[in-house]
């Protein structure tokens, strides 16, 4: 949510960095509302200083023995007016509350400028010097069926469209990839592994922003007041909701395997093939909560730590700066990293990486105390995939292909695998 303080002392500013978003988003409507607010408060406490005046002149009469009638008749009329004008201040207070969290973060000055994925800019990539063959290559989906790992028909049948089944190999690949993601950033990364819970409240979906404006695109329990978890970023950013941090115990870094669950609502007609888009995926999600100066240095960190999962697996991918008009709702400044993929002939995203800075924080009322001072001020916090498991497989298969069908085992993995080279064709 965006800084109140913020926009009333530099509306044209803030107006001018909605704007940069693509032109869908500026505070005509929230002004429009705020004039109001300002009237009827003005209104009420009008109101309001009239009926403590009236109060102390007739409590003064009667004690005097002079009659007060007059005015009691006037605080008669006054009480339901003044009711009545609470009532719409409260509704009015609400109106204006959602209008700002309607709003989407303010981009970093430092991100390109742009209307839509057209403006992005690649940042680097890996490797270096590497040059995408255009030949002609098999889609994840015809090698994993192929291979008999992965197994879309009875997930169809059992479920419905966007499942799968992970069969032998295929499963047993998806836990090599997440235990080699959770070692690296665990042990090498320095983060604290979470196994969080795979619900969350409307609060909790509220503080990272999905609840309101993303609702359609969650799954919600019919009996309970819960939703699936979109990203494992829900449950772990959330940890310091409501709470005052201690400058000392910044920063927290968090990692967590989870599955994820999205309808993927605005998605119709979009890879309904294969595993890219899912209604059910497992992640590797990599959350930080930081000092606020110390936020940007962290989503390089962050970044990097991504980028050395795909190293690792020796995936060839690049990174890219996401313009304005592309940015997330939350995020203030993105980073993409996306995939080669032999099989669709272009790079694809396997992990987003977003600096928030206080958006999050505001909504979640996360503060922390300086070591010195009493003062507290909004926490900054960022996340980013570390990575997409499904994608990583995909990207494993299509990229690790042989010409005999089999598909070689990334040396990074193979400790994962019981020391397993190739996966190969099922005998018949």
């Amino acid at each position: 949510m965006l800084d109140l303080k913020t926009i009333r002392e530099r509306p044209e500013w803030v107006d001018s960095r909605l704007k940069s978003r693509g032109g869908r988003h500026d505070l005509t409507a929230f002004f429009a509302l705020e004039a109001e607010q300002r009237a009827l408060r003005t209104q009420t406490e009008g109101l309001q200083a009239r009926r403590n005046e009236l109060s102390r002149t007739i409590g003064r009469l009667k004690a005097g023995g002079e009659d007060a009638s007059e005015l009691l008749a006037e605080m008669g009329t006054l009480g339901p007016q003044l009711k009545a004008c609470e009532a719409a201040l409260r509704t009015k207070d609400e109106e204006l509350h959602a209008e700002l969290t309607r709003l989407p973060n303010l981009p970093d000055e430092s991100v390109p400028e742009g209307p839509d994925e057209s403006g992005n800019v690649v940042v680097r990539s890996w490797p270096e010097k590497f040059e995408a063959t255009t030949e002609a290559s098999e889609n994840h989906w015809d090698i994993g069926e192929r291979l008999g790992i992965l197994d879309f028909s009875s997930a169809a049948e059992t479920v419905g469209a966007r499942f799968t089944f992970f069969r032998g190999d295929g499963a047993r690949l998806i836990r090599a990839l997440t235990g080699f993601m959770l070692d690296l950033h665990t042990r090498e990364h320095g983060y604290e592994e979470i196994l969080p819970p795979f619900l969350a409240n409307k609060e909790s979906l509220f503080g990272t922003g999905q609840l309101p404006k993303f609702e359609e695109d969650l799954f919600c329990l019919r009996d309970d007041p819960f939703y699936l978890i979109p990203t494992a970023e829900v449950p772990l950013t959330n940890l310091v909701r409501g709470q005052i941090v201690d400058e000392a115990r910044l920063p927290l870094k968090w990692t967590a395997w989870t599955a994820c669950f999205r309808r993927e609502a605005g998605a119709a007609g979009r890879d309904t093939r294969g595993l890219i888009r899912q209604h059910q995926f497992d992640k590797v999600e990599l959350v930080w909560i930081t000092r606020p100066e110390e936020s940007m240095a962290a989503l390089e960190s962050l970044t990097r730590h991504a980028e050395e999962v795909l190293k690792r697996l020796e995936l060839p991918f690049r990174t890219v700066a996401l313009c304005t008009g592309d940015l997330g709702f939350a995020s203030a400044k993105t980073y993409d990293l996306e995939v080669w993929l032999p099989g669709q002939g272009k790079y694809r995203e396997i992990s987003s990486c977003s600096n928030t800075l206080d958006f999050q924080a505001r909504r979640m009322k996360s503060r922390l105390r300086r070591t010195e001072g009493k003062a507290v001020e909004p926490v900054h916090t960022l996340n980013g995939s570390g990575v997409a498991v499904g994608r990583a497989l995909v990207a494993v298969l299509e990229n690790f292909v042989q010409a005999d069908g089999s598909v070689a085992i990334p040396d990074a993995l193979r400790p994962y695998m019981g020391g397993q080279a190739v996966i190969r064709m099922p005998e018949k």
